[in-house]
């Protein structure tokens, strides 16, 4: 207990007890950090953090934290007066203003937490310093789409490169923070940081699955778990859904042409949900003005 109060005592107060030093105490972090965003998953035993006004008052700690209760539950009370309580016993992302005091009952408890610099939050929720202390819960299609993204993102984030690594938590933040605009009614760019979460986290989907038969335009909607004319419209842009679709196919195949010079083409095609090697063949030779076999000749 005493080495995770010295973990933590650079932003917060974690008063200890004689029971917790006699008994023990288990806890883990996980941290990643990208560039001016911190993602932390923690596991621990029963415990009592807070920000007292005098540690805000001696630290340079000013991010806005979003926290993700994923086992257990948690009771934080923030604001001085009035008092503000709240309970996180169904799931939900609570948001704190690091500027402001809180204190959190923890019982044993696994809790994901972003860390995000007021000027991303703020940028996009005008008066941010009222979200302290409130729960947005998964009630609207934005917020559904927010524990599917989470459970990505725990999985694959330590295998993921630098740069996907912030692309990832720069759309999972915004998801979040979009997600609280639209809860509490607050304007600004909510829209646009919104529709930028959807888009970022459609287009992931479909980079994962484009050697998936069953991707479609119908998959896509499924996963994202958004209404068909939101979904439609975010790719207005790109010509449709299924032209993206099979756009980003054509482009996977032509780097395989040239990363694979041994691999048939056709094995190429079919491994790409092209029904036919006619087909891609006709595909490939609109988009490049080649075939696929003379695109590979010619780079090569």
């Amino acid at each position: 207990m005493l080495a995770w109060r010295d973990r933590t005592s650079h932003i917060l107060d974690v008063p200890v007890t004689r029971t917790q030093i006699t008994n023990g105490f288990r806890g883990t972090i996980d941290s990643y950090q990208s560039h001016d965003l911190m993602f932390l998953d923690s596991h621990t035993d029963p415990l009592l953090q807070a920000r007292s006004v005098a540690k805000i008052s001696t630290d340079n700690m000013r991010d806005y934290v979003f926290h993700v209760v994923v086992d257990g539950s948690v009771e934080t009370v923030t604001g001085l007066y009035p008092q503000r309580k709240a309970m996180q016993s169904v799931p939900g992302i609570l948001a704190l203003d690091m500027n402001q005091p809180m204190r959190m009952a923890r019982p044993a408890a696994r809790v994901l937490a972003f860390f995000l610099p007021r000027a991303m939050v703020e940028s996009v929720l005008p008066a941010a310093e009222s979200i302290h202390g409130r729960v947005a819960e998964y009630t609207s299609p934005l917020a559904r789409m927010i524990p599917a993204q989470l459970a990505t993102l725990c999985r694959t984030l330590p295998t993921m490169s630098p740069t996907e690594a912030h692309r990832a938590l720069r759309t999972c933040a915004y998801l979040i923070v979009a997600a609280f605009g639209k809860q509490t009614g607050l304007s600004g760019n909510v829209r646009a940081a919104a529709r930028a979460a959807m888009f970022d986290s459609s287009r992931r989907y479909i980079e994962a699955n484009l050697h998936e038969a069953e991707l479609s335009p119908e998959s896509v909607l499924i996963a994202s778990q958004l209404p068909r004319p939101t979904l439609y419209r975010l790719f207005e842009h790109e010509g449709g859904l299924a032209t993206y679709i099979r756009n980003r196919r054509l482009r996977e195949a032509a780097d395989e042409l040239l990363r694979f010079p041994n691999k048939a083409v056709v094995q190429i095609a079919y491994g790409l949900g092209f029904k036919s090697q006619a087909d891609f063949n006709h595909a490939f030779r609109r988009a490049y003005d080649m075939s696929p076999r003379d695109f590979r000749a010619q780079a090569l």
